[in-house]
């Protein structure tokens, strides 16, 4: 484990408008394992809404990771996580499309583009 991924991450404003394809930004290479599409992930995590800035979710805030299959997440995760590597630290900026959908769709975040910054701690 690096020293960047024991403390909450800050999100930095993202410049320019939303993005309408999934967007993967490295922040730290892990290197312990590879993430692949089917693992169950154990990671700690921040959300926030791209057009507000406002955090929607934390595992940081509730003091401990959490254990996901990939197969439940949101494609966005499904998509951005698989090639991370274990101690790695990954933006993924997801379009409503990749997440919960247009807007409308049922869920308070549907037609929200939304940022994550993704602590990868181990796989199974």
């Amino acid at each position: 484990m690096t020293e960047s991924n024991k403390t909450k991450p800050v999100i930095e404003f993202y410049e320019g408008e939303a993005p309408v394809e999934l967007v993967i930004s490295d922040i730290e290479i892990g290197t312990g394992a590879e993430a692949k599409p089917g693992d169950t992930v154990d990671v700690h995590y921040l959300g926030v809404d791209l057009e507000t800035g406002e955090e929607f979710d934390s595992s940081w805030n509730r003091g401990q990771s959490v254990d996901f299959p990939l197969a439940s997440l949101i494609a966005g995760w499904q998509v951005g996580i698989p090639g991370m590597k274990v101690g790695g630290r990954r933006q993924l900026v997801v379009p409503p499309h990749l997440a919960y959908g247009e807007p409308g769709g049922g869920h308070r975040l549907s037609g929200r583009t939304l940022i994550f910054i993704i602590d990868l701690l181990g796989v199974r």
